[in-house]
Formats: C-alpha cells, structure tokens, sequence
C-alpha cells in the first residue's frame, strides 16, 4: 500500500519534480494538503514523447498480459480502497461514503476491461460478389491524451485508462487541478501494477489550455478523450479538427427526474435522494429538474423536503457525514447565485438557500418550486439543489423534459411500464433510468446525445473509442 501521498509528475515510468508547483486544498477547512508538481512545455512534451516510444512496444502486447496487468490494478486499487477514499474525501469535499462507492466503481472499470481485452471481436467472411473475402481487425489508435474533472477523480481516469490500456494505447493523464492527488495514486497502482516505462504518464501542466492545446497539435497524438464542461468540450472540438483527432466527449448534463401520478411517491423520493444527493450533486448524471404531475406534487415536495432536511451537512471525514462540501468556495459560490437568481425570478423556497457561517464550501440542501420558464431550469446546477416544476399530460412532461440542449441521461418514475418505455424512448437523452436512482455501471455504455457529448465509455462500446476498424481484403 502506499505510504505516502505522490506529488511529482509521471513520465516514463519515473516521477519527475515539476518545473513549479500548485497547492490542493481541502474544502472542508480551506486548509493545505500538498503541493503537487506542474508541468512546463518540455515536460508535457517529454509525455508525449514517453507515450509515442512506447507504443510499438505495448500495442503488441499480448492481449492477455495487458488484461493481467489491470485485473492486478484492480486488485490493488480493492485493497486501498479506505486510503484513496481518504484522499478523495479531502480534496474533493465528498462524503467519505461517497467516495468510498467511487472507490470500488472506479474500480472495475479496471476489472471490466481486464476482460474486454481479450475480447476484441473481428469478422471474417465472403464478399457478397464472391470475388474475395473480408477481413476486419481492429488496431489500437495510438497515443491517447486523458483530460478528467474534479467530481470523480478515480472513477473518471480509470473509465479511461482502463480501456486504452486494454485496447493497446499508450496515454497521457491530465487530471483537474482541484483533485489531482487521488489520480496520482491510480498512476501509483499502475506502476505497481506492472505498467511499463512510457505506457501511462502523468502531467498537470502549468498553463492548462495552452499545453493541452499543444499536445493536441503534435502529431504523435492521435486521441483525445475528455470528461468536463460543455463550454470547454466545445474548445476542445474545435481544437481536434486541425489534425483531425479522434475525440470522445462526456460533457455537461441537465437530468429531468420525471414522476408520473402513478408512481410510487415513497420508491420516488427515496430514488431523488440518490439521484440528486450522490456526490452532493456534483455530477452529470444528477437529477437537475425534478418533472412532477400536478396532482403528486404537494406528496412529493413535502416527502422529499423532509428527506432532504434529514441530511447531516458537515466534513466529508466527520462521523455520519451525509452532504459534503463543494470542491471549492468557488464552486459553492456559483450554486448559491443560481438559487438566488432563480428565487428574484420568482421560485419558492421550500427548503435551505442559505449559506452557512464558516471557512468550509458547504451548501445546504435546498428545494425550490420555480414555473417552467425559471432560469435555473436551463443550468446544469452541480450541487444539492433540486427544482420543482409540474405537468399536466404526458406530452407536457415529454416537452419539459427536452427542454435543453442536453441529453445525458433522464430518470422516469412510473407504475405502468408500458408508459415509462414509451415516455423513456421519446426523451432524448442517452440513457434512461426507469424506477431507479441510479444506472451508470461499467459494463453498460455511458454516453449522452445533443451536446451531451460524443462516444461512449464504458459496456462493450468502451474499448472501440481506442481502436481503429481496419478492412483487408483476401484475394481467393
């Protein structure tokens, strides 16, 4: 197990002292953890040159010796679970309960595609002319920039690693500044792991959109798989189609929580709970628009806002922590305008809106009642706010429901399946749950449409956004 927390970057298979340096901060007290290393122009491009060298090497790599390789990460990663979700906890802010979850998430996102990598169907068969047959492989695409953010830091680089490693790509991680300390022990399993020299590395460059931009325009970069914003994501297309790089996109979500007059009110809110409340909110799955029929929604208000005043806010380390901090108290800053814009534009308050006294980025829970065209309906809300709007018909609910220009993922509360398939196919979102809280699992494709973002990870899916189809046709 690790002893200590790593701190310097990861290039080559060795830890480098960064030209500079950048402090982590716990969100809880606002005080100090560590200062990690920064990277300058020559660092970032002595990853890329690291990745480059070793790919030949790795993408002919037997199948089977990559896949023992992360099922060992796997294992390591079960076996310090308590220690990253420590880590996690600090500099995310996160209940230690939530991210001890994310822990063992992240977790098989190694051991998921330890078995994909030894899986990779091809096709064999006669050209319908008769005149040859067609052969179709797949080939690792090459060197792979990883760009994470701070609301998952293990779980989003191993969606990641775990299959470019599996598919054969070598891969530079360029974690979020908030929470790089527990991708460092992720990078630290891998070595461990038996990872070889220039396979996975680790930078946290000094001057982020300028470095990230240039490794994007080096040539031995292929690959770019980045979960963040959909502002940035935008940047980051753009900046693709100069050398015309593959790129998967996990961007910004707007989730509508649908409850029908039929559903079961009480398996409702205890599905809001997790929907809204896992990470705090901080996700891109979170519920962010909670779509009522008219006629349940006083039941459901006054259910869900005594579930959610029953959370104790506090350290995400403290003894029964159930709402940790934001990420920062810039982070926490920006809910807390939303609320407030969204209360002068005429919402009601049923529940928090206030920030407490202290030096921690905390922010209650919060229920607001707000009319359809509240602004705070078209924002992806990243904390423990949940607006309430109602609906008359199904139609209504469907039209309130597609009301964004993202398409994550919905959740569908209601006793008549029949109804939910169709209400569920008719939102456009990538993923629908029906009747749960929660549905994001490593063996299924994550992935939205609309600006929700490009590819899929995770599922069978997963590993194709790091290869490359390839058609040879055998002359008979």
């Amino acid at each position: 197990m690790s002893t200590s927390l790593k701190t310097d970057l990861f290039i080559n298979g060795q830890w480098v002292k960064g030209a500079g340096s950048l402090p982590v901060l716990n969100p809880s007290t606002n005080s100090l953890i560590a200062d990690i290393s920064t990277a300058d122009e020559a660092q970032c491009d002595a990853a890329v040159k690291a990745a480059h060298d070793a790919f030949p090497s790795w993408s002919k790599t037997a199948s089977r010796v990559r896949s023992e390789i992360l099922r060992k990460a796997f294992e390591l990663m079960i076996a310090e679970a308590d220690g990253i979700a420590r880590v996690i906890s600090m500099e995310n802010g996160k209940t230690f309960t939530d991210a001890k979850g994310e822990v063992i998430y992240a977790a098989e996102f190694f051991r998921w595609f330890a078995e994909e990598a030894v899986r990779t169907p091809g096709d064999f068969r006669a050209a319908p002319s008769g005149d040859k047959r067609i052969l179709v492989t797949h080939q690792p695409i090459g060197v792979s920039l990883l760009i994470t953010p701070w609301n998952f830091p293990a779980a989003m680089a191993t969606r990641k690693i775990g299959p470019a490693l599996a598919a054969g790509c070598t891969v530079i991680l360029k974690a979020a500044s908030e929470t790089p300390l527990t991708a460092l022990w992720i990078i630290d399993i891998l070595q461990r792991a038996g990872v070889p020299a220039g396979v996975v590395n680790f930078v946290m460059p000094e001057k982020t959109g300028a470095m990230v931009s240039r490794m994007m325009h080096d040539p031995r970069v292929r690959n770019v798989s980045f979960t963040g914003s959909t502002e940035v994501g935008r940047i980051l297309l753009k900046e693709s189609a100069d050398l015309v790089l593959r790129t998967s996109l996990e961007l910004g979500g707007n989730a509508p929580f649908v409850i029908f007059d039929d559903a079961d009110i009480d398996e409702a809110v205890k599905g809001a709970m997790i929907a809204k409340m896992r990470n705090g909110g901080a996700a891109c799955t979170a519920a962010n628009r909670f779509i009522v029929a008219e006629n349940v929604a006083a039941e459901f208000i006054e259910k869900f806002k005594s579930a959610m005043a029953s959370l104790k806010m506090s350290d995400g380390l403290a003894e029964g922590a159930q709402l940790g901090a934001s990420v920062s108290r810039k982070e926490r800053d920006k809910i807390a305008q939303l609320v407030d814009q969204a209360v002068t534009a005429g919402a009601s308050l049923h529940l928090g809106g206030v920030i407490p006294e202290g030096e921690g980025a905390f922010y209650p829970a919060t229920v607001l009642s707000v009319a359809a065209d509240n602004p705070i309906l078209a924002q992806e809300v990243f904390g423990p706010v949940a607006p309430i709007v109602t609906f008359g018909s199904d139609e209504e609910a469907i039209a309130l429901a597609n009301a964004t220009e993202y398409g994550l993922i919905a959740y569908v509360y209601s006793g008549d399946l029949k109804r939910a398939i169709r209400v569920s196919e008719a939102i456009e979102a990538g993923m629908v749950a029906i009747n749960r809280g929660v549905i994001s699992d490593p063996a299924a494709p994550f992935g939205g449409v609309k600006q929700s973002g490009l590819g899929r990870e995770g599922g069978f899916a997963g590993i194709h956004e790091f290869l490359e189809t390839k058609y040879i046709g055998v002359e008979i």
